[in-house]
């Protein structure tokens, strides 16, 4: 059985689900106002089924429970409608808020994230501005200055012997 990237697997769905109502689509085109709702359903039917028998070879890297996996299914549908060229009118994809999902993992970010939410006064909202944007800067910059340590102890001698001398 050959494999599938998920990409490919949307398109082919949803190229399959317009042939069958008739409609003539040719790559290039923006497929947002042919995805009625009934066809959406049926495009993201086709791919659940997918999934869960591993027809075609698409699989997903996470096990999926039935509620979950309609919700990852209709995201990776929508997403791929932003993003292939095939669907989007052939427009470069440009992300709205680009890096805004920087950051999460630091847990003072989130919390500064969280007051600031949560209190109503302009000065004090512009305090803790002002410590988020800081604190931001800090993040990016270690993200960037960040480059991948290697464990050279637990590499086989012979790559051991190769590259820690390089290093």
């Amino acid at each position: 059985m050959s494999t599938i990237n998920q990409k490919s697997a949307v398109y082919v769905a949803i190229t399959h689900v317009l042939a069958e109502a008739g409609i003539k689509y040719e790559d290039g085109q923006d497929v947002s106002s042919l995805m009625t709702p009934e066809r959406r359903a049926l495009v993201n039917q086709i791919l659940i089924q997918g999934f869960r028998n591993k027809e075609d070879g698409i699989s997903c890297t996470k096990q999926y429970d039935d509620k979950h996996l309609k919700s990852y299914v209709s995201g990776l549908v929508s997403n791929w409608i932003k993003k292939d060229k095939r669907f989007n009118g052939n427009t470069a994809y440009v992300p709205k808020n680009p890096g805004s999902r920087q950051g999460l993992g630091d847990v003072a970010l989130k919390n500064m994230k969280l007051l600031l939410a949560t209190v109503d006064k302009e000065e004090d909202r512009v305090e803790i501005q002002a410590y988020i944007d800081a604190h931001q800067i800090e993040v990016n910059a270690k993200a960037v200055k960040k480059s991948p340590e290697v464990d050279f102890s637990k590499l086989p001698e012979a790559l051991k012997a190769k590259y820690t001398t390089q290093v």
